[in-house]
């Protein structure tokens, strides 16, 4: 089965009128002004796995920091996922330092939603070195076996519009705070699985993974190479970032992995379906 672990979709309504929520949430504005920015709805979602050959998609609203915002978009995941059962797997948004936020959790895991994500921890007010932000939340996640997926990108390289202080150095105090919980870090973990050859953080990070979103913007394909002698492809998640890339564009890309057919399998679908437990 081939998986796209990371695919961002929207209520068509919002769409049409993203603009409307600019001023409280600034964060979105920010990423929504980007030349580079796309929206998507569910059948779009679905022309796309059906034009690029997959068999899944792993799919979540935009997280907000307004908690009203997520129930609208967890709303219209919950309905794309029933719509379409035996393609999409829906990840909730959730606000965990907004009051009541347990309750949103609670209500979208019962309705089918299989984990949270993908978090903005600074666009959402969170502090990553401030672990009462996130107790909660990982708390609930962990009794309910769900992953939690959360946004990261490198210390390095070129400014690019949605590059915050994420990176390494940041998701590793959430790995340290809450080693227990299922956690996938997006973007390749803005470079954190090169850390688990320290013999500390190997340990540390026994329950992370890191998805592939937007990779080929980020690292030649030779990564894939690195992080097979890391010994973590068993941790690697292909994830497109639809609808900013299509999961089509990956294919020269993986192509060019230096990677068997047997590895590619564990990257492109394996180990999300263990992950998910579908």
């Amino acid at each position: 089965m081939k998986v796209d672990f990371h695919i961002h979709v929207t209520p068509d309504e919002l769409i049409k009128d993203y603009k409307s929520i600019y001023d409280k949430e600034p964060y979105w504005a920010m990423l929504c002004e980007s030349p580079i920015n796309k929206f998507a709805n569910g059948e779009q979602v679905i022309a796309d796995l059906d034009k690029c050959g997959f068999d899944l998609g792993v799919v979540s609203g935009f997280s907000f920091k307004d908690l009203g915002l997520c129930r609208y978009v967890n709303d219209y995941t919950l309905e794309i996922v029933k719509k379409y059962p035996d393609r999409l797997v829906g990840m909730m948004a959730i606000s965990p330092k907004e009051k009541g936020f347990e309750t949103e959790f609670t209500r979208s895991l019962a309705g089918g939603l299989k984990g949270v994500g993908e978090m903005f921890l600074s666009g959402q007010g969170i502090d990553p070195f401030k672990k009462s932000d996130l107790t909660s939340l990982m708390g609930m996640a962990k009794e309910a076996d769900v992953p939690v997926i959360i946004h990261s990108n490198d210390p390095v390289g070129h400014d690019y519009v949605g590059k915050v202080p994420v990176t390494p150095k940041e998701i590793n105090q959430v790995v340290l705070d809450f080693p227990d919980n299922k956690l996938v870090f997006a973007h390749f973990g803005g470079g954190l699985p090169f850390y688990e050859l320290m013999k500390e953080m190997k340990l540390a990070l026994k329950n992370t993974y890191y998805d592939t979103a937007a990779g080929i913007y980020l690292y030649d394909s030779g990564i894939f190479r690195v992080l097979r002698e890391l010994g973590v492809l068993d941790k690697v998640l292909f994830g497109s970032d639809f609808p900013l890339l299509s999961s089509c564009r990956f294919e020269k890309y993986l192509g060019d992995s230096g990677l068997t057919k047997e590895e590619l399998s564990l990257v492109l679908g394996d180990n999300a379906v263990r992950l998910l437990k579908i």
